[in-house]
């Protein structure tokens, strides 16, 4: 499947900063994911799922649905009653101008678009109302490669490492 591309002529590399990404995933705690999908085999369902089990709070912004991931489910960002740190987006990149604007009123601390999820109008709208931006990234595999759990099929196995134990 090609992704879906807004704005062809974004530079992305400004975007896509490793050390801003690092900063962003050390300090966030609470990450409200607009799209979440209830269905297991939607990327957001398997994004949440892993982010939620390595202690983030997940915020489900689904307007469809009550409750994803035993969580309670809000129809917008403007409903969500605690302060966020990233807003993830599931959504096409149409719908991230006004997920920006929303950002921006919840004083949320970053909008990270995952992959092919790239609008230039949702940037700036973040941007001027002092809210960081990531986009054309997967939050999981940027938490996977900068938090050491990386593998070949995005778990931690723990079945081989690099470190020594003792033979037995």
């Amino acid at each position: 499947m090609t992704p879906v591309v807004s704005s062809p002529g974004v530079d992305l590399k400004r975007y896509q900063d490793p050390l801003v990404i690092q900063r962003t995933l050390y300090h966030a705690r609470t990450i409200a994911v607009v799209g979440l999908s209830p269905n297991e085999l939607r990327a957001s369902y398997f994004v949440g799922y892993y982010l939620k089990r390595h202690g983030y709070r997940i915020v489900p912004v689904n307007p469809r649905e009550p409750e994803i991931l035993g969580e309670k489910s809000f129809k917008s960002l403007l409903e969500v009653p605690m302060p966020i740190d990233i807003v993830n987006v599931f959504r096409t990149p149409d719908a991230v101008p006004a997920i920006a604007e929303d950002a921006v009123k919840i004083q949320a601390g970053c909008l990270w678009c995952q992959f092919g999820v790239i609008s230039e109008a949702g940037a700036r709208n973040a941007e001027a109302g002092g809210v960081r931006v990531i986009m054309d990234r997967c939050l999981k595999v940027e938490h996977a490669r900068y938090v050491g759990r990386m593998h070949w099929l995005g778990f931690n196995t723990q079945r081989i490492t690099s470190v020594r134990g003792t033979l037995q």
